[in-house]
């Protein structure tokens, strides 16, 4: 059985988040970190070299394939900011109406700035997702 290609690393998460040379995105993922720290109790940690991950649950799928991986997190890519929010959206459809100007892929909430959105229905969603997670997964 393969491991996941991306795994927890020992690297400084701000470090990581400070090196990002589009200071739109350096700013908002300092903001998204804070955010982040504020909600959960778990340490930020990088994953692989671009995934800031929080918290950790384990998967099993019924193919027999498992492992483990973070409950939330964000990553400031070139093209966007990207949230993963892991049980996806179909749950949180209320709230991505509110949410402002995004694109979702199957766990990801694409953005491009922060500003687009609303922070306080952002904080709704992640602490949502987390605690599905953490009730699904008795993480």
């Amino acid at each position: 059985m393969s491991a996941n290609k991306t795994q927890p690393t020992e690297a400084s998460v701000l470090d990581y988040i400070n090196a990002v040379q589009h200071e739109q995105r350096k700013k908002d993922a300092l903001e998204l970190y804070a955010i982040f720290n504020e909600l959960l109790p778990e340490p930020a940690v990088l994953w692989g070299d671009s995934l800031i991950g929080y918290g950790l649950y384990h998967y099993k799928y019924d193919s027999g394939r498992e492992g483990d991986f973070f409950l939330t997190g964000f990553s400031p890519r070139k093209q966007n900011l990207s949230i993963y929010i892991m049980p996806g959206f179909k749950r949180y459809t209320e709230l991505l109406e509110q949410l402002g100007k995004h694109k979702t892929g199957a766990s990801c909430l694409y953005i491009n700035k922060l500003a687009d959105i609303d922070l306080e229905i952002l904080k709704k969603l992640i602490t949502e997702s987390v605690a599905y997670m953490r009730e699904k997964y008795k993480a």
